[in-house]
């Protein structure tokens, strides 16, 4: 009875595949949200703010999401390079780029069939608002992805060892970097923190006071479009907790977000700082932890430099798992159609 039942035509139905990348969820919306206007998908990101809002705390929030909840919005390509382009959107608003996101989002479109699969390395082509990246995904016998590792946009240090002062916390240093946004990055062990779950909310009351007070004393300018000029999160950095990996990361972004993956655009940052201490090199990689002890592997694949700017092109590697296929409709007539937070 209820496989024949159909919505009325008044309700919205989006069509979407959830997935996990190590641990951080990614619901990827491949139908229902209206066509989103603009050249550029940093125009597009624009629009979407503007005009489908209400669609993305319906699909981020709760009754069909939570507060940690991530996604991506599948469009078509707008560079000749590219097979498609993707919006990234979170719990506060559509983000500039994720690298979980792009390793999430190719898994779910090689394994469940959207894209052709002709070698055992499937490779595609991902505009996003923050610029061409370039994934590859490992390809067995059966059509499962192993692992996916992708060619991020241009990263580099904005500054370092950088100290502003925090309502609550007193001075904290930092480094300032972009990976395809930009993160304060700030030593765990200052503060007493391993990095480890029950410390979460403490990380997201240290990382918001964090981010919000870089953002407000020095916030940083973009080059090139100063929609990416903000600071999207606090990124804390630790030991490793398995004596075979460099370090752990645990990132708090967006409004209050614990990434539950090593956060690509912030190892991305990461090999940036790396780079600019003298302590990483091109062609050397090194494996993050997450704050559920899983991984991803980020390497440096050349140094640039961008208007007299030393930089780096990374690439991060990681894997992920469909969990769920969903049709969520949505009633004009429910009050809390444009979903809800409790936290």
């Amino acid at each position: 009875m209820a496989q024949s039942w159909v919505p009325p035509e008044s309700w919205t139905r989006v069509c979407a595949i959830d997935a996990h990348t190590e641990g951080e969820p990614l619901r990827v919306v491949l139908s229902g949200f209206s066509d989103l206007e603009g050249a550029t998908v940093l125009e597009r990101r624009r629009w979407a703010g503007e005009h489908g809002d209400e669609l993305r705390r319906a699909l981020m929030w709760e009754p069909r999401g939570h507060a940690d909840m991530y996604g991506c919005i599948v469009m078509p390509p707008v560079t000749p390079l590219a097979d498609l382009s993707v919006l990234f959107m979170h719990n506060s608003g559509f983000s500039t780029m994720c690298g979980h996101g792009i390793i999430g989002v190719t898994t779910v479109l090689v394994e469940c069939g959207l894209v052709p699969i002709l070698d055992s390395v499937v490779e595609l082509g991902i505009d996003t608002p923050a610029g061409f990246v370039c994934a590859r995904a490992d390809v067995d016998s059966t059509g499962s992805v192993s692992r996916v590792r992708f060619e991020n946009v241009t990263s580099y240090t904005e500054r370092l060892d950088a100290t502003v002062d925090v309502a609550g916390v007193g001075t904290v240093q930092y480094d300032l970097a972009f990976g395809g946004a930009y993160y304060a990055y700030v030593d765990a062990s200052a503060y007493d923190l391993t990095l480890v779950p029950e410390e979460g909310n403490r990380l997201i009351e240290l990382g918001r006071r964090i981010k919000n007070a870089v953002q407000e004393a020095d916030p940083p300018c973009h080059r090139e479009d100063d929609d990416l000029s903000f600071v999207y999160g606090t990124i804390f950095v630790g030991d490793a907790h398995n004596a075979e990996n460099h370090s752990r990361n645990v990132c708090v972004f967006a409004d209050g977000e614990v990434d539950r993956c090593p956060t690509g655009t912030g190892v991305s940052g990461r090999l940036a700082i790396h780079k600019a201490r003298g302590e990483l090199d091109v062609g050397e990689e090194i494996r993050i932890e997450s704050i559920l002890g899983t991984c991803f592997d980020g390497t440096i694949l050349e140094e640039v430099d961008t208007e007299g700017r030393s930089a780096i092109i990374p690439e991060v590697a990681g894997r992920a798992w469909v969990t769920g296929r969903h049709e969520f409709l949505i009633s004009p007539e429910d009050p809390l159609r444009g979903g809800f937070l409790i936290r």
